[in-house]
């Protein structure tokens, strides 16, 4: 297979891979976890700022996220971006920290969050089918101009594909993973 090709598809399948467990994280899976609030921006003079950059996040107990400022000015500003978030968690603020209380999660809300989870992992596998499509067309393109032999296109679309199985298996993997995680009370 081509290098150029093979190190293209390697590197959108790493990044396939990657966005979908930052996704993943995403979902609250009746757990305290600080990635779930990895996508709150929070308006701090005027410009967004990732909430991360503004705070230190903390874990003290498995249902507990502990937000301290690092400037206590800006407290209710991350309270708001929290409530505008909607994780449909309610931040308390004592004036230097905000906590949020990650509540239990029902068995009917863990059904829908497991659909969600299924989605991404479907959306990710349907985004690593594409760059087969792409590495594919790259290859025959390839075989085209003279490049490779018709024996080494027929190998290579055969590596592509071997490759594509095993991320496809790797998806899946994750996506089990994050249910079980789900589904633990």
């Amino acid at each position: 297979m081509s290098v150029d090709v093979q190190k293209n598809l390697d590197d959108k399948m790493k990044k396939s891979i990657s966005v979908l467990k930052e996704e993943l994280n995403t979902v609250r899976a009746g757990r305290a976890n600080p990635a779930l609030l990895d996508k709150i921006v929070v308006e701090y003079y005027g410009s967004p700022s990732p909430l991360k950059n503004l705070s230190n996040i903390s874990v003290p107990d498995p249902r507990t996220l502990m937000i301290s400022p690092f400037d206590p000015k800006c407290i209710h500003d991350i309270e708001k971006a929290i409530n505008v978030a909607n994780l449909g968690i309610n931040p308390s603020n004592d004036g230097k920290v905000i906590r949020l209380v990650i509540p239990p999660v029902t068995e009917e809300r863990r059904k829908d969050l497991i659909k969600v989870v299924k989605k991404y992992g479907e959306d990710s596998k349907v985004a690593i089918r594409n760059e087969r499509r792409d590495a594919n067309d790259e290859l025959k393109k390839q075989e085209k101009a003279g490049e490779i032999t018709e024996d080494d296109l027929k190998k290579s679309l055969d590596e592509v594909q071997k490759k594509i199985d095993k991320c496809i298996k790797d998806i899946d993997q994750i996506v089990v993973d994050k249910e079980k995680e789900i589904m633990e009370v």
